[in-house]
């Protein structure tokens, strides 16, 4: 059993708490196009040929709503890119209606789940379209907002976040977004960068970090 400890033969345990899996096993070409038949998601680079045959999107019928585009960048508490980050997202249609399997005619064509694999840049983007409001607690009514997850390494748990409009209607009534300290709501906004484009940065730590919900 000597042999179990022999750095000769296993080398040194990888530092990392979390990762760095994520390019290889989890994205998927297509897994950040919700409206398409693009590529977006993956890091092919990272993946050797041959070994993503079944790393690709199913087909999709046509899509209702506004299509638009969402970029940002991972960083760490000392601003500085993090390349091996996996963004996530879930969201309603442009009904507000979240797919559904026990009802398949909620949203047939559109997924409502994405994910990308960040860039040597950290950054991530996004095909999706803008989502309808929905239902929140006390017969209210939400932002219409995405929700956010981030797993990267030296995470331990994936962490969650919401993305809203700047010119989003019901922003100063939404009672979840009315839960963030309103000196730091602006890191849950994503801003127009474009006709179609929004910017939605995402700092893991430190000044300006993102607020990230308990779940």
């Amino acid at each position: 059993m000597a042999d179990n400890q022999s750095p000769e033969r296993f080398g040194q345990t990888p530092w990392q708490t979390v990762g760095p899996f994520f390019h290889y096993a989890l994205p998927w070409k297509g897994g950040a196009d919700l409206v398409g038949t693009s590529d977006l998601g993956a890091r092919p680079d990272l993946i050797p040929s041959g070994h993503d045959l079944l790393h690709v999107a199913g087909p999709r019928g046509p899509v209702a709503g506004d299509i638009i585009e969402i970029t940002g960048r991972v960083t760490d508490g000392a601003g500085e890119a993090v390349p091996d980050a996996l963004v996530e997202i879930w969201q309603a249609d442009s009904a507000g209606r979240y797919p559904s399997e026990a009802d398949p005619s909620l949203a047939p064509a559109f997924p409502g789940f994405g994910r990308a694999a960040t860039d040597e840049d950290g950054t991530f983007r996004f095909r999706t379209i803008r989502p309808g409001r929905v239902p929140g607690p006390g017969n209210s009514l939400q932002a219409s907002h995405i929700a956010v997850g981030v797993l990267g390494r030296g995470l331990i748990k994936r962490l969650v976040t919401r993305l809203y409009f700047e010119d989003g209607e019901g922003l100063e009534d939404d009672p979840i977004l009315g839960l963030v300290p309103a000196a730091r709501r602006a890191t849950l906004v994503a801003r127009r960068a474009g006709d179609a484009l929004w910017r939605f940065d995402i700092r893991l730590r430190g000044e300006h970090e993102t607020v990230f919900f308990d779940i």
